[in-house]
């Protein structure tokens, strides 16, 4: 999928990842279409790039307000919606029970909620929207990346509801990239490890640092314009598809 002149919506794209895949889409000539529950740091990233970045509201567990982003978006050019990134996404540490008791249900429910289908919502509405295009080379109308975790597979003490959700998302992926492959549109998934996002920049330096040195090499926490590298990367490769891919610098999690 050439970028150029193509219109994206990132999801969850006014901070972290995705506001580095928006930066990197739009400085690639795509016309971007940036969606979060964020209104504020969503409108300014859309000024501040100008010409051809749009702000839409979407509540990833609202399929109204995603259908609407997603509409729009594929009003932005006369091709329609080509490209697809999803950033959107909450943590929760809390043991499957404990001294206090049993998981809180309300907390794994709006992890679900918000990380898996929230994806899938995104998921459902930009397929339909790319089906009704006209295909490119090799047929393609369209291509879907959206954001798991390591912790998928390498799930951490306390991380049962991340764990699960992201790893619904891993486990979307290949059929998703079948539903579709008919209709030339392709899904794949980005499992990211550490990196510095506004999540962690909450924590002390030091903790940061720590975190960071345990990474085999590079041994640092990941900056998100290379997240940004690898999803442009992703639409751009028409044979990748179906592929869940690590982005952790051969990081595996220990227990804790």
């Amino acid at each position: 999928m050439k970028i150029e002149g193509s219109s994206a919506i990132v999801v969850g794209g006014a901070s972290g990842l995705g506001e580095a895949t928006v930066r990197g889409l739009h400085s690639q000539g795509a016309v971007v279409t940036i969606s979060d529950v964020n209104d504020e740091r969503g409108r300014a990233l859309a000024a501040d790039l100008g010409e051809r970045a749009t702000f839409e509201h979407a509540d990833v567990t609202n399929p109204a307000e995603v259908e609407a982003a997603v509409t729009a978006a594929a009003a932005q050019t006369p091709a329609g919606l080509r490209i697809s990134i999803h950033c959107a996404g909450v943590g929760w540490a809390e043991k499957i029970a404990g001294k206090r008791g049993p998981h809180q249900l309300e907390f794994f429910e709006k992890v679900i909620a918000i990380n898996l289908i929230g994806t899938f919502n995104v998921l459902r509405f930009a397929a339909s929207a790319m089906i009704a295009n006209e295909p490119f080379d090799d047929d393609e109308r369209g291509v879907c990346v959206n954001t798991a975790s390591i912790a998928a597979f390498d799930g951490q003490v306390g991380q049962i509801a991340y764990s699960a959700s992201k790893g619904g998302v891993v486990g979307m992926t290949l059929p998703a990239a079948r539903d579709l492959s008919q209709h030339g549109v392709r899904v794949n998934t980005i499992a990211p490890g550490l990196f510095d996002t506004p999540l962690l920049a909450a924590l002390p330096e030091e903790a940061r640092q720590k975190l960071g040195a345990g990474v085999p090499f590079p041994q640092r926490l990941g900056q998100p314009d290379e997240y940004a590298h690898l999803a442009c990367h992703i639409v751009e490769n028409r044979m990748l598809n179906g592929e869940t891919i690590r982005l952790d610098g051969a990081l595996r999690m220990p227990p804790r």
